[in-house]
């Protein structure tokens, strides 16, 4: 039996997006006529909106509408278009009133007609585009790029002039916009968040960016929720609960929450207009108390709910089925207008319901009186530089990284924690660039090393304090590191501050890591685009320290233990792409120093935060990570000769270890030749074809030779050296070492043997390849095997490693 659906309750009326304008704030602070005119410039957005969606001729209807002038594939999105261009007009009138900067975020997936129209008919598309000119020939030329090969996208991807935030995936439009408004105080980022992107994780944490802002340093975020009630085919969560509820919800969250609802074109205008006024008085009263008065506490910062039709202007209905106010406004309305001579005329219809006769001059330019109510010069959303952030760019003053290394006699010999030091020259570049750098992370930068950063700034912190928090809380309210448990929001912030012209910085755990793969796909997207756009400046690189790593999750077990992110980043465009694994604190600072001074990549540094050998005096250091990879002489013995096997390996522990079995080896065999080689920059071992740090064939070759066995013990999923080096002459002699998914509550060693990537594996490995040594060997390997039981059953007794094998140093 199937139920029918449920009956609309009497709070129905309280919840729909029909009628007349219900806003919480009062007023009419239009003129009839300047109603007139923006309900015209809306008017115009929509019909550009259709016309992109639809439109391959006559882009200004001068003859009736035929097959022929319809684009053969409908693709693109209508629904929350009219809902984005109402704002967007709206926030103009805001930005000339008040002369106030302005940026605009659409966070709607799919809803690029409702920003490009605007964004078009503020002048703003052709100032950057020179051949989509304001006339007919280049709105004909602008209808048929949208959604066409060789064109432009449906989002607002990075062509799009005035866009920070593609909106493509969903959830990051407020966290993208709070890191464009820190340290940029007389800034207004409006965030336009969809009903179905409100459902998503990262955005419903990212409600808490309120907590985060400062007013007395920081611009503001006005988020501008758009309940248009559906999603693809369903009903969204938000729009379908009680009215109270949603408020109740709101002020929960620390929000003053200001409604505009309603489908009345004249009265929503009027409501929208008193609302925005409002909020932006509120913004700069919260402000100016912060400024002028020293306020420090959590402000009830303003936002607006915005509850529209979806497909607002659009058809009612069509082949009997409701599609205004209905999911079935989502995305091309009607699709058989070449067949359908009615659905043809319907769309005529639609489009002519607009007046484009009214809005654009006989050659096709938006009547001048209605572009005067745009903001002119930079003023405008499109032209923002904030928008275009590396016009704003200014590059860190740097310390001198050389300074915060350590010195040692002999490599191999000490133990130091790798990422404390970091910690102290990321407080000295926090230091030189108390405006323009921060440092991000969920909870952890204490426990990832980093700690010594506040001694120069604390942890900002706005809300409420308990008297134990001057305990080693490391809170402020001026605080510029910004930690919260949301890898998201964090990882939504940092692109956000970087997209707007600043630096940053973001550790995580390396399990963790994993919560923001999507997110990284996405900003690396992005400014592959970027790079094929001559007018998109250099933005400072996404720098993302990976720590607390796999082979040191003896705590935490096997969820903390995967290393997988690095074949996600390899997926990835290789001109924006970069990998280190520095096995040492000196070669740490070497990476970090080149990655912060770095533009437009992703830099990926793998370092583990507990105690390691150390390896490289910080010339050697520098010498090493430029080159990215190379033979460490003190670790070799095949100086003048072929070797007669090549150990490799790339990461902290898995260099610790294959040093260690090199020592096994030349202990049993002293006449054996070893070559040891470490990997710091990992795209070396792709061929410079692949990526352009790439080693050459030849340069490949004479490290790897073209015929010896080579043993590669790596920090990752073995797997991933295979895929970067599988073109080399030598790959038959590669044999990788690297985690295979075998662990739990292990000691250190005992992980390493369990994966084998242990120092008595590999020695067991290289007699195995050698073919002088696979009789000859056999004590060695009873004894490697005698070892590497003692070593499991010692941990198994005592629950640590022991002492001769976790305090190993170079015997040599």
């Amino acid at each position: 039996m199937v139920s029918s659906p449920p009956r609309p309750t009497e709070l129905t009326a309280d919840i729909h997006a029909f009628g007349s304008a219900r806003a919480t704030i009062q007023g009419q602070p239009l003129s009839d006529s300047e109603v007139e005119a923006m309900d015209a410039f809306f008017r115009a957005c929509n019909y550009l909106a259709v016309g992109m969606i639809y439109l391959l001729d006559n882009p200004l209807l001068k003859e009736p509408l035929k097959p022929e002038h319809i684009k053969k594939r409908l693709l693109g999105h209508w629904g929350s278009s009219p809902g984005l261009s109402f704002c967007y007009l709206h926030l103009n009138r805001i930005i000339k009133k008040y002369q106030q900067e302005v940026i605009f975020l659409a966070g709607p997936g799919h809803g690029a007609p409702g920003v490009l129209a605007p964004v078009y008919l503020e002048g703003s598309y052709t100032e950057i585009y020179h051949n989509i000119s304001e006339d007919a020939h280049g709105l004909k030329k602008f209808f048929k790029q949208f959604s066409f090969p060789g064109g432009i996208g449906s989002h607002c991807t990075p062509e799009t002039p005035g866009s920070i935030h593609e909106g493509g995936e969903l959830g990051y439009v407020l966290s993208h916009a709070c890191g464009a408004a820190f340290d940029n105080p007389d800034l207004i980022v409006a965030a336009v968040v969809g009903d179905g992107e409100a459902e998503t994780g990262p955005l419903a944490t990212s409600w808490h960016i309120n907590k985060f802002l400062n007013p007395a340093r920081d611009g503001a975020v006005l988020p501008i929720l758009n309940l248009n009630g559906y999603k693809i085919n369903n009903p969204t969560i938000l729009a379908r609960i009680p009215h109270q509820d949603l408020e109740s919800y709101f002020c929960g969250l620390g929000y003053e929450p200001c409604f505009v609802e309603g489908s009345d074109r004249p009265s929503m205008h009027q409501a929208m207009a008193a609302t925005l006024d409002y909020c932006v008085t509120k913004i700069k009263e919260i402000q100016r108390a912060a400024r002028q008065e020293g306020v420090t506490t959590l402000p009830r910062w303003p936002m607006i709910v915005l509850r529209t039709p979806k497909g607002w202007t659009g058809p009612a209905e069509v082949n009997g089925h409701k599609v205004e106010g209905f999911w079935r406004a989502h995305q091309v309305p009607m699709a058989d207008v070449h067949t359908n001579p009615e659905n043809l005329k319907l769309l005529e219809n639609w489009l002519r319901s607009y007046r484009p006769e009214e809005l654009f001059d006989e050659n096709g330019t938006f009547r001048p009186e209605l572009k005067a109510l745009a903001p002119t010069g930079n003023y405008r959303m499109g032209m923002n530089p904030h928008a275009n952030g590396g016009l704003l760019r200014k590059d860190l003053k740097m310390p001198d990284f050389r300074q915060y290394g350590i010195t040692f006699e002999k490599p191999a010999q000490i133990e130091v924690e790798n990422t404390r030091p970091l910690g102290v020259f990321l407080r000295d570049v926090m230091r030189n660039n108390m405006t323009n750098f921060r440092v991000f992370g969920p909870d952890e930068n204490t426990s990832n090393k980093l700690n010594a950063i506040y001694e120069v700034s604390k942890k900002f912190w706005i809300a409420e304090y308990f008297e134990e928090d001057a305990d080693g809380g490391e809170l402020s309210p001026n605080g510029r590191v910004i930690e919260m448990l949301s890898e998201h929001t964090m990882e939504g912030m940092l692109e956000g501050y970087l997209l707007t012209g600043r630096h940053g910085f973001f550790s995580t755990y390396e399990s963790f890591v994993h919560v923001i793969d999507s997110m990284f796909n996405q900003h690396a997207k992005w400014l592959s685009i970027c790079n094929e756009l001559s007018w998109r400046a250099d933005v400072a690189s996404l720098n993302l320290l990976i720590t607390s790593t796999v082979w040191r999750q003896d705590h935490n077990g096997f969820t903390h233990q995967d290393p997988g992110f690095l074949d996600i980043v390899c997926n990835k465009s290789a001109k924006v792409t970069r990998i280190y694994l520095p096995p040492d604190v000196n070669s740490l600072l070497s990476v970090a120093d080149h990655c912060l001074r770095s533009k437009n990549y992703v830099n990926v540094i793998v370092s583990d935060k507990q105690l390691h050998l150390q390896y490289l005096t910080m010339d050697q250091a520098i010498i090493h990570c430029t080159k990215g990879l190379g033979i460490w002489d003190w670790a070799s013995n095949d100086q003048g000769c072929e070797p007669d096997l090549v150990m490799a390996s790339a990461g902290d522990i898995p260099t610790q270890e294959a040093l260690a079995a090199i020592a096994l080896l030349r202990q049993e065999f002293p006449e054996l030749k070893i070559r040891y080689i470490n990997v710091v920059d990992l795209f070396k071992l792709q061929p410079e074809t692949e990526h352009p740090h790439g080693l050459s064939d030849r340069d490949f070759d004479s490290l790897f030779t073209l015929d010896r066995p080579i043993i590669f013990n790596f920090h990752g999923y073995p797997w991933l050296i295979h895929r970067l080096t599988y073109r080399r002459h030598n790959h038959r002699n590669l044999h990788v070492r690297g985690y295979k998914e075998k662990g739990n509550i292990n000691t250190p060693l005992e992980l390493a043997i369990n994966n084998e990537i242990d120092r008595f594996s590999l020695a067991i490995d290289a007699i195995d390849r050698l073919p002088g040594l696979q009789v000859a060997g056999a004590h060695a390997k009873e004894k490697f095997r005698n070892m590497q039981i003692e070593a499991r059953n010692y941990a198994y007794e005592y629950g640590v490693d022991k002492p001769e094998f976790s305090h190993w140093t170079w015997p040599f």
